[in-house]
């Protein structure tokens, strides 16, 4: 069922920002307050001349451009670029779908999910960073996508649950990516320490 996987892990995300991540981080609230406003407006769409267009589309769009236009000068235009890089590699997969669906070995929503996160990961280093640009590179591409579409009369929603549950599992590969790197921090932190403390006892 188209949403299912959107809702179950954005539900998880909202949980874990509302309850579980420290109330001291700058980010919480703003993240908690996106991924809701995502979930209710999920079902809500309306007509933009010709193209039914869902109003997470103007969420996601809105949100990151936020984000990103709150960084340095020089990141601004990194995060463009590899924003401009996922929107690309979005509409060419789409279209490879299309015209040679042949390669598509399983679910098209995994594979996009690990291929576009991957992406991400090669591009950026920081969390924050990878899902600015897996948001606003996705987004960009299904409007790139959908004027691709159209132009063969091919009719298609911007931002529908299809799209939603796509982003939804790019961000789960990413956060559960990141999640490893840094428990890898963590550990070699840990013990680090304890060979420290095994020296100064010794």
């Amino acid at each position: 069922m188209e949403g299912a996987a959107f809702y179950l892990i954005f539900w998880m995300f909202w949980v874990y920002l509302t309850f579980i991540l420290p109330k001291d981080n700058p980010y919480r609230l703003r993240l908690a307050a996106a991924v809701l406003i995502l979930i209710i407006f999920s079902n809500h769409h309306f007509s933009f001349g010709m193209v039914d267009v869902y109003a997470n589309a103007v969420v996601i769009l809105s949100y990151s451009y936020l984000f990103i236009s709150k960084e340095k000068q020089r990141v601004i235009i990194y995060l463009l670029i590899c924003s401009l890089i996922i929107t690309i590699a979005y509409v060419t997969f789409h279209l490879f779908e299309i015209f040679d669906p042949v390669w598509l070995i399983f679910k098209k929503e995994w594979m996009m999910g690990i291929g576009i996160g991957y992406l991400a990961i090669i591009l950026l280093n920081t969390l924050k960073g990878r899902l600015l640009i897996i948001f606003s590179g996705t987004m960009q591409g299904e409007i790139l996508y959908t004027y691709i579409l159209n132009k063969f009369q091919f009719p298609h929603s911007i931002g529908d649950f299809a799209y939603l549950d796509v982003c939804a599992l790019i961000s789960a590969v990413t956060v559960g990516w990141s999640l490893l790197e840094n428990a890898g921090a963590v550990l070699q932190n840990h013990f680090h320490f304890l060979e420290k403390a095994k020296q100064k006892s010794s």
